[in-house]
């Protein structure tokens, strides 16, 4: 492949969806061997372009695509393939059950009467895995593997096909900082091998990284593409949403308020160790470190998931002992996990239903059956509280987008009245609108005396919406920072040691 030249250019696309204009005439041409980025929130039109790009939709009458200088009468899934067009979902579409070299090479070697040709898929793999780098064991099932590798593993599969376009649908949006790197680095190898990479992400820092050229997308139309060296993060900010969004460090002093709960020298063999820290009421205090670091491990002790091998939690002064996760909620402990799809909702259940989940015993009447109007007040109580985005209640969770699905984990847990919340990467997935809302509440909630720990390895969210911030590394509580006096360049240090 030449480079320089276009891969594939769409002009004047357009998609309405009955009354809904998902897109409206936008223009997209992706360069061959180049990163291209395509940012926008949540409902801009993204995913439906994504689906055109790979044959799933057509497109509307008058709209445009050439490949290879070709204009095609219409793609399909499989003339897309064929073209060289491969695209890894955000749920990666792999198959759990089957081995890391089944997944990457079995669509290449199934021959008819269903006769898999098993060496030739082993070698296909290996030189996949080969040729960006990658160690992974070739038989272990998929279903053992991290998301990290998960993504890897979708990465080869998408190399063993041919690939001369791969689109990353948000890749990034359940990796920590060090996954992410590991990612980014491997973008540019694809690169280098002269595959164009279309690259989703809402993390801004990322699409200043790894791009080329930005893409904008707002509300179904373009907002234009620009080289990435001219862009910053207000300016694409702006340009994603029309609203500047600025941030500035707390200066909230909260040294006197009552200490809501309190670890000494907590202790966890092979996942932390020596814990000893404090969050005051009304107080949120930032845990920031790389993988590894042993905060999400921590944040299961707090919640009863786990138990500490020594140490001490104290709730509101007292000290106490958490068995379970029952024992936390009963002591006014609330978790909202890192991954909500798989632990913090139910998605084939209605949005009522996950918020109520948590409370269903108080919401029972004499006769031990669930009262239709406390569950109809309790979930309108979370949806109006949470400002949820719903016009029924009784819909799928499923159905919302990133950003509401967190309102709604927190819906769930806020039903519990809890005096100490615990948030591990509470805007992970969610685009930068969406994350504002989110932010917003937990100022609401830290405003009415909540304690908030907020984990995360953005360092510019936990500086920005944090009071008080600790640094994790290996196990450890290696420093401690108030948000008004340090700077990003300060904790970068200590959390890369």
């Amino acid at each position: 492949m030449t480079r320089g030249t276009p891969f594939i250019q769409l002009d004047n696309v357009s998609k309405r969806y009955g009354g809904v204009q998902a897109l409206s005439a936008v223009s997209l041409t992706l360069q061959r061997g180049e990163v291209h980025c395509l940012c926008g929130q949540n409902g801009s039109g993204k995913s439906t372009l994504i689906k055109i790009i790979a044959g799933v939709e057509r497109p509307d009458a008058d709209s445009h695509i050439a490949i290879d200088g070709h204009l095609q009468s219409h793609l399909s899934p499989a003339i897309s393939t064929r073209l060289g067009v491969q695209v890894i979902y955000q749920d990666l579409s792999l198959f759990p059950n089957l081995t890391v070299e089944e997944n990457i090479g079995v669509a290449q070697h199934a021959g008819r009467w269903h006769q898999v040709n098993r060496k030739a898929i082993r070698n296909t793999a290996r030189q996949a895995m080969e040729h960006l780098g990658i160690a992974l064991d070739p038989q272990i099932r998929v279903a053992e593997l991290g998301i990290a590798q998960r993504q890897l593993v979708a990465i080869c599969r998408a190399m063993a096909a041919q690939a001369r376009l791969v689109v990353m649908d948000e890749p990034t949006a359940s990796l920590t900082r060090h996954e992410v790197d590991a990612l980014l680095f491997l973008t540019r190898q694809l690169q280098q091998r002269g595959v164009t990479v279309l690259f989703v992400s809402h993390r801004l820092d990322e699409v200043m990284e790894v791009a080329e050229q930005v893409t904008v997308l707002r509300d179904g139309v373009s907002q234009g593409c620009y080289p990435a060296g001219e862009m910053d993060d207000e300016r694409l900010t702006m340009l994603m949403t029309g609203q500047a969004y600025r941030y500035q460090p707390r200066l909230i002093d909260h040294s006197n308020a009552p200490v809501a709960l309190s670890t000494q020298g907590l202790s966890r063999a092979g996942e932390y160790a020596d814990i000893t820290l404090q969050v005051r009421a009304g107080e949120i205090l930032g845990v920031t470190g790389l993988l590894g670091a042993g905060r999400t491990e921590l944040a299961l002790s707090l919640f009863g998931m786990t138990q500490p091998e020594r140490g001490e939690i104290r709730v509101d002064g007292e000290a106490v002992s958490l068995a379970s996760n029952r024992d936390a909620i009963r002591h006014g402990i609330a978790y909202l996990a890192e991954d909500r799809l798989s632990l913090g909702l139910v998605v084939e259940q209605s949005i009522g239903s996950n918020i109520v989940i948590s409370v269903l015993d108080s919401l029972t009447n004499r006769l031990g059956l669930i009262s239709s109007s406390r569950r109809n007040q309790a979930v309108k109580q979370g949806i109006e509280s949470l400002r949820v985005k719903t016009r029924d209640p009784d819909n799928a969770v499923s159905t919302l987008s990133g950003g509401n699905q967190q309102r709604v984990v927190l819906a769930k847990w806020l039903a519990t009245r809890p005096r100490v919340l615990i948030l591990d990467s509470p805007t992970v997935g969610v685009d930068i609108g969406a994350k504002d809302g989110i932010y917003e509440v937990i100022r609401e909630l830290a405003a009415q005396g909540m304690a908030v720990i907020m984990i995360s390895d953005e360092i510019s969210e936990v500086l920005f919406h944090s009071d008080r911030i600790l640094v994790m590394r290996q196990g450890r509580i290696v420093s401690e920072h108030l948000a008004a006096s340090t700077s990003i360049d300060t904790l970068d240090e200590a959390v890369h040691g």
